[in-house]
């Protein structure tokens, strides 16, 4: 990847992740007059880094990984170009993190939709709480 070539070795150009994106151009440029969002639109950039970033996300869409999970999901609920931006932002950030802390990227799809599913019964159950109300887990049964 021309992440390197680009960037210095230890990424010494943009020193946080946030700035990472941001030179890549991945970041939202929030415009707000008045207190007013009149735009959130990501800035163009014309450099190599992001060409190289931004190729290889069309095929996420087939990618059996965490990332491709999540970039389908994306798909499901936006227009394709902003899932794309999305999706080439996390990617930048978990490079990112790699890079400056050696930490590890997820493991597969698997473990994404396992993680996913538990973020959705834990957000049910503390939205059913407060509405006064309590979920009971309900086992399946197969024939």
């Amino acid at each position: 990847m021309k992440v390197n070539s680009e960037t210095d070795a230890d990424l010494a150009r943009c020193p946080g992740v946030k700035r990472f994106t941001s030179w890549l151009g991945l970041c939202p440029g929030a415009q707000i007059s008045g207190g007013k969002v009149l735009s959130s639109a990501t800035k163009p950039r014309a450099h190599r880094a992001t060409q190289a970033w931004r190729m290889p996300a069309s095929a996420l869409r087939k990618s059996q990984t965490a990332v491709g999970a999540h970039h389908r999901r994306l798909c499901s609920r936006m227009s394709t170009p902003k899932a794309v931006t999305a999706s080439v932002h996390k990617r930048a950030r978990l490079v990112h993190f790699m890079l400056t802390r050696g930490q590890a990227v997820e493991a597969g799809q698997d473990e994404y939709e396992q993680r996913y599913l538990q973020r959705e019964v834990q957000n049910l159950t503390r939205r059913a709480q407060q509405l006064g109300f309590q979920l009971t887990p309900h086992e399946t049964f197969s024939a």
